[in-house]
């Protein structure tokens, strides 16, 4: 088991958002890139980030966006598509989303609409 599973999402959360800023996007739009994913609201995304709910609870609890297996791409050197972990996989998905909002894509091609 890989230890980001039992790692709190509310640890990395900060690291999602400082990097989307420091590219000027902003803390809103990594929100909406997890709601997109998970299919939760903002509020139960801010339960589960007060509560320290790890990766692995985090997703086993999320309904999931029905588009998410059209992320595709390469995260730390990794394509996203051919992760064979399903749990990784989403862990993944969510990173990948963070890039694509990090390196100025539009919001509409980050979620697949």
């Amino acid at each position: 088991m890989s230890r980001i599973f039992t790692t709190s999402v509310a640890s990395v959360y900060p690291l999602y958002v400082a990097k989307a800023e420091r590219k000027g996007r902003t803390q809103a739009e990594v929100d909406e890139v997890h709601r997109w994913l998970t299919c939760f609201t903002q509020e139960q995304i801010q339960e589960h980030l007060d509560a320290g709910t790890t990766f692995e609870d985090f997703f086993a609890a999320a309904p999931m966006n029905p588009s998410a297996p059209l992320i595709k791409g390469v995260v730390c050197g990794v394509r996203v598509e051919d992760v064979e972990d399903p749990l990784m996989q989403k862990i993944r998905w969510l990173d990948k989303l963070v890039d694509e909002l990090a390196k100025g894509k539009a919001m509409e091609k980050i979620l697949r609409s």
